[in-house]
């Protein structure tokens, strides 16, 4: 499957040092082979799955959107929306996804 990176996901990858954006880019790929490694939410984040990973003993979390079962398979395509550690994670997510939703954009 192919990455496709949304505006937080994309700059907080170019903010970071080359260690931590190698440690991401290796977290991209292994949820691209296997988008059920993370985990579902619910509730206002109802289809975005996190995945969990560690850097210097620091735990990081990707935000992404597999593609939905039934697309042809040249449209596989993963949004990665937001990496970043724990503190306020999950409320900037959903501040974006609002965003997102209310400027018309697809999901």
């Amino acid at each position: 499957m192919k990455p496709n990176y949304k505006r937080p996901f994309a700059q907080y990858i170019k903010k970071a040092h080359k260690p931590l954006q190698l440690a991401i880019e290796d977290a991209v790929e292994l949820v691209c082979d296997s988008p059920e490694i993370g985990e579902l939410k619910v509730g206002d984040l109802a289809e975005i799955w996190v995945y969990k990973f560690r850097f210097n003993r620091q735990e990081y979390l990707i935000a992404y959107r597999p593609p939905s079962k039934d697309l042809p398979l040249e449209f596989l395509v993963i949004d990665f929306y937001q990496v970043g550690s724990h503190e306020n994670f999950y409320d900037e997510l959903k501040h974006y996804l609002q965003q997102e939703s209310s400027k018309g954009e697809p999901k």
